[in-house]
């Protein structure tokens, strides 16, 4: 069996706990330390396997992972192994002291969520009045001292009609990325009311702005959670007149591949839901998941190795193999390229092998005959 390719992208939840209470979080923030967190030692476990299957960027995340007393121990530690490190924070806790520390330890970029162009649209969607003078301060201290930042910005309808805004605040912050979640209602979002949640319809014209955006901008700009991006781009191409048989080419090209090799397509050419295929998720219990926001256990770190998980889940196998897709997805000409979000198809159909629920498009008849 070929093995797979190593990940690109590793989140490890080092806590649940969190200073804000977020309508939109995957988790469900905890006030107290969980005594399953893994420990310090077995932080090291992580970051030396790691280590061992190619080095992707271990990205720290929560809850708030400033909240962990041994953030920059682990951080140092995987400086010292050459893994490289983010730190995914809710820019609350930084301060000019902790700016320095975060600096220090060296992390490759830094995260920091700002959901509304202002305090009033922040402050409602994360729960604590306060919250978003305090992250633009945190990530001013940050950029100060040259740190890389990136916005992150959940996109509901909360925020729908001042994306323009908030681009514009996050291009005068100086931003070296901007990256817009479209909501996976998991978590603590399960409680989102509906009417906040984008239709299918909104859904894609907000995917057409941020490629029309990112188009243009220098500013690295991507949507996330929101995998249709890419046969979004290719539609607007075709309509531009350029590379109008791209999505044709590419699906004859995989096709020559597999009869030259033998072999199914791979997660190597999947550029859509990388969960599974080139990202993961490790929970503060050790426990393994495709994506944060899709919580079907591929593993267990605490049992085996990162290694074993990697290349020996049954979850990550159907997840590489874009042939194993149901539904409209399943038939979808873009499918390669695609894929829909596994997470929000999970949550509609109760399979994350599903049909995505929140795209609109639907795929080409085949012709036979």
């Amino acid at each position: 069996m070929m093995r797979p390719p190593p990940p690109c992208l590793v989140y490890w939840e080092l806590t649940k706990r969190c200073n804000l209470r977020c309508a939109h979080c995957r988790a469900v923030p905890e006030a107290d330390t969980d005594p399953r967190e893994l420990s310090t030692p077995e932080g090291f476990r992580l970051i030396d396997e790691l280590a061992l299957i190619g080095r992707p960027l271990l990205v720290f995340t929560g809850g708030e992972p400033l909240l962990r007393d041994d953030l920059f121990v682990l951080a140092g530690y995987a400086r010292r192994r050459s893994v490289p490190s983010a730190l995914a924070t809710n820019g609350t806790l930084v301060s000019r002291a902790m700016a320095k520390r975060i600096v220090t330890a060296g992390f490759r970029r830094v995260s920091i969520s700002l959901d509304g162009p202002n305090a009033e649209t922040h402050d409602a969607f994360r729960r604590v009045a306060g919250a978003f003078d305090a992250a633009v301060d945190g990530f001013i201290y940050l950029k100060e001292l040259g740190m890389s930042l990136q916005v992150n910005t959940t996109v509901t309808y909360h925020n729908r009609d001042q994306l323009e805004t908030i681009y514009e605040l996050v291009r005068k912050l100086g931003a070296d990325a901007w990256h817009l979640f479209l909501l996976v209602p998991v978590g603590c979002g399960l409680e989102i009311d509906s009417s906040l949640q984008l239709t299918p319809h909104d859904y894609e014209a907000v995917l057409w702005w941020i490629d029309e955006v990112a188009e243009r901008e220098t500013m690295e700009i991507r949507a996330t959670c929101a995998p249709h991006i890419q046969r979004v781009r290719l539609q607007r191409q075709a309509l531009a007149g350029r590379h109008a048989s791209i999505a044709k080419r590419e699906a004859s090209e995989t096709e020559a591949q597999e009869t030259r090799h033998g072999a199914r397509v791979t997660s190597q050419t999947r550029r859509g839901c990388l969960a599974g295929s080139r990202i993961c998720f490790v929970s503060h219990r050790g426990e393994v998941f495709p994506c944060g926001y899709l919580l079907v256990q591929a593993g267990d770190l605490r049992r085996q190795t990162f290694a074993q998980v990697w290349a020996d889940s049954p979850v990550f196998a159907d997840l590489r193999d874009p042939e194993r897709l149901m539904g409209k997805c399943g038939r979808c000409e873009y499918r390669i390229v695609c894929g829909g979000c596994r997470a929000r198809a999970f949550g509609r159909t109760g399979h994350y092998l599903g049909e995505e629920p929140a795209c609109l498009y639907l795929p080409q008849p085949t012709l036979t005959g």
